[in-house]
């Protein structure tokens, strides 16, 4: 399988919580945009900085990071990610999800085999289910 990952997917499975993305072990490609280690490394040092994790523990999920990411390919947002998040888009979303997205979309347009979006974070699994994409991490609402 190959999956779009974003940083909720990753955090995740670095700091051991529940819900873990079931299906992680069946994705053989792994791509990211390079935010995701931004967004990672922040967190996991918000949490330092709220005593969370002591330094020991920073150290081992910081390396677990960073473990995660060398093994997925990173795209660099270039000017056409950018230019594609800066247009409207079919559901509301911050920033860094529409240049997630975005760059999900663009990669996907390329690929010969479906690449499915994998995250937990609802705003860009709602984006992303009506953009197209199949979405792993968070149900399908029914109404």
């Amino acid at each position: 399988m190959i999956a779009y990952l974003d940083s909720s997917v990753l955090l995740r499975l670095v700091l051991g919580q529940a819900d873990k993305l079931d299906e992680f072990p069946q994705i053989r490609t792994g791509i990211g945009s390079s935010l995701v280690a931004v967004e990672c490394l922040r967190t996991l040092d918000r949490l330092r900085l709220h005593r969370t994790l002591s330094d020991d523990e920073l150290a081992t999920r910081r390396e677990a990071v960073f473990r995660l990411i060398r093994s997925m390919y990173v795209v660099e947002p270039t000017a056409a990610v950018l230019a594609r998040a800066a247009q409207p888009l079919p559901t509301t979303l911050g920033t860094l999800d529409a240049i997630h997205l975005s760059t999900a979309l663009l990669w996907s347009d390329r690929m010969t085999e479906e690449m499915v979006m994998a995250t937990h974070d609802h705003a860009l699994a709602t984006a992303a289910r009506a953009s197209g994409l199949l979405v792993l991490g968070v149900p399908e609402r029914t109404t």
